[in-house]
């Protein structure tokens, strides 16, 4: 069966991450799907569209595949829960108690929790234990005391036994880098390879990280 995996998606979510991962994911032959968090129609204007269409945070408009729906999107449902940044979409995705409980779910459920970016704020407001993590700088602060922080592209956390798989990221930069991983961990080493290739990404930069 293939794998799935929940994006979220929120008005000023970074476009880049969203759509790297997303694409990404799918080349690998994962089942994405889109879920809009934010209910009612768009501040921007957009109308007529369900769900309401998202504003990201450099003006590029997406229509998500659905609005976030809390009994449909547990971790019996998807095998990763992915959170992008951007940091105004980062806060509303983060602040949501739905998203806080989802990540929650699917850490207690040992599955896949991925945040890149300000997306790892995620990690804070769901409770998450101490481990290490990464993300962009501007949010550094708010991280460093509850975990190990380091400044590497991506950071893998699954040492605590019964638990899911933390990966978080630092920026629109490390986009590829982070998806391959999710790639890896969802569908092997040889599947992220596989894809890589005909992708064109830079052989001279350095992964897996």
């Amino acid at each position: 069966m293939a794998k799935k995996a929940l994006i979220l998606i929120a008005d000023g979510t970074e476009e880049m991450e969203f759509t790297i991962t997303y694409d990404t994911l799918v080349r690998a032959g994962v089942e994405c799907t889109s879920a809009n968090v934010q209910s009612g129609g768009s501040p921007y204007g957009s109308v007529g569209t369900s769900p309401a269409l998202v504003v990201c945070s450099r003006g590029v408009k997406i229509l998500p595949d659905t609005t976030l729906q809390p009994l449909q999107a547990g971790p019996d449902k998807y095998d990763a829960l992915v959170i992008p940044g951007g940091l105004k979409g980062a806060e509303a995705l983060s602040q949501s108690t739905e998203v806080q409980t989802l990540v929650r779910q699917y850490y207690e459920g040992n599955k896949i929790v991925a945040m890149i970016c300000a997306g790892t704020l995620a990690a804070k407001t769901a409770g998450l234990g101490h481990q290490p993590v990464t993300s962009h700088p501007v949010i550094q602060n708010e991280l460093t005391t509850l975990y190990d922080y380091r400044e590497v592209a991506v950071v893998v956390s699954n040492e605590v036994p019964g638990k899911g798989t933390l990966v978080t990221s630092r920026g629109p930069g490390t986009a590829f880098p982070f998806a391959f991983k999710l790639v890896e961990l969802l569908c092997g080493k040889a599947k992220s390879d596989e894809i890589r290739e005909p992708m064109m990404f830079p052989p001279g930069i350095p992964y897996p990280y």
